[in-house]
């Protein structure tokens, strides 16, 4: 969700303060930037390419370097660049639980159901964090193509755990 915000803004030339945005499902290819519940200043993208402030095109583009946007930082550091925003984005986690802010945020929590019907899974979702931790996970009604794309990212998480389950089967427990 972090690079997604950080296109957007430089897109709109705002502040990341400025911009809401969430990825769901797995890191990577497979993640699925949500482009209609995305915000700048509390306008919602698709209305802020009604209003010529930007084209489809270029959201597409953006979503697109968002998905691929990791290799790209691998490609210019010469290894990998995992840790910059989700340190930043533990620390928001911490703030809000530890001052039981009650932060909507995006994080990788165990779903039941929420979303598109998935169970028993870690994925990345929007969730209200406070003192208890984890309060609640959003319930997004997804149009068809945003659940049909959920859906790929879940599969590729499992099947990226069946392959680490290969590995090692103490992983299963």
């Amino acid at each position: 969700s972090s690079r997604f915000r950080y296109s957007l803004a430089d897109e709109f030339k705002v502040s990341i303060e400025d911009v809401t945005a969430f990825v769901l499902g797995g890191h990577g290819d497979s993640m699925v930037p949500l482009v209609r519940y995305s915000t700048v200043a509390g306008i919602p993208l698709p209305d802020m390419i009604k209003m010529k402030w930007t084209t489809a095109e270029r959201v597409d583009a953006i979503v697109d370097r968002t998905r691929k946007g990791g290799g790209e930082i691998v490609g210019l550091l010469g290894n990998g660049s995992a840790y910059y925003a989700p340190a930043e984005s533990a620390i928001e986690m911490a703030k809000s639980y530890l001052k039981d802010k009650r932060r909507v945020l995006p994080c990788a929590a165990r779903v039941s159901g929420q979303i598109a019907g998935v169970r028993g899974l870690y994925v990345g979702v929007p969730v209200i964090i406070g003192r208890r931790g984890v309060e609640k996970i959003l319930n997004l009604r997804l149009k068809k193509d945003e659940r049909e794309a959920f859906l790929q990212s879940v599969a590729h998480v499992e099947s990226l755990m069946a392959d680490c389950t290969k590995m090692d089967p103490d992983l299963k427990d």
